[in-house]
């Protein structure tokens, strides 16, 4: 690619342009305009180089904001996968407890009965 800079920020000292010979006509209203022949097509002409040079680099940036959010979408199924295990852990665990403090009043009971 021999045109720097990027769609969102074109290198500031890009392309030279030639200057062209300015054409005055001496009785018409585009005498005091003062614009080079040719000018207006020319810029588009880079306009339209300078997009299809860079169009390898816009699919390659949006082919990696998808992957970043691919990713982040991932990520974001992972943790709701933990904390859902997590949750599951934390439940057994108190009924375990609830369980071992049943067996514990129960013991208490017992030896109060006795």
């Amino acid at each position: 690619m021999s045109t720097h800079g990027t769609i969102g920020r074109p290198a500031p000292y890009g392309p030279r342009r030639h200057h062209q010979a300015l054409v005055i006509e001496p009785h018409t209203e585009t005498a005091t305009s003062r614009r080079p022949v040719g000018q207006r097509q020319s810029r588009q002409e880079q306009n339209r180089t300078r997009k299809l040079q860079l169009i390898p680099e816009a699919m390659a940036r949006s082919h990696m904001e998808e992957r970043a959010a691919e990713a982040m979408s991932q990520r974001m199924a992972g943790r709701l996968a933990e904390a859902q295990r997590q949750a599951r852990r934390s439940d057994r665990l108190q009924r375990r407890a609830e369980r071992a403090s049943r067996r514990a009043r129960r013991a208490l009971a017992r030896a109060v009965m006795q």
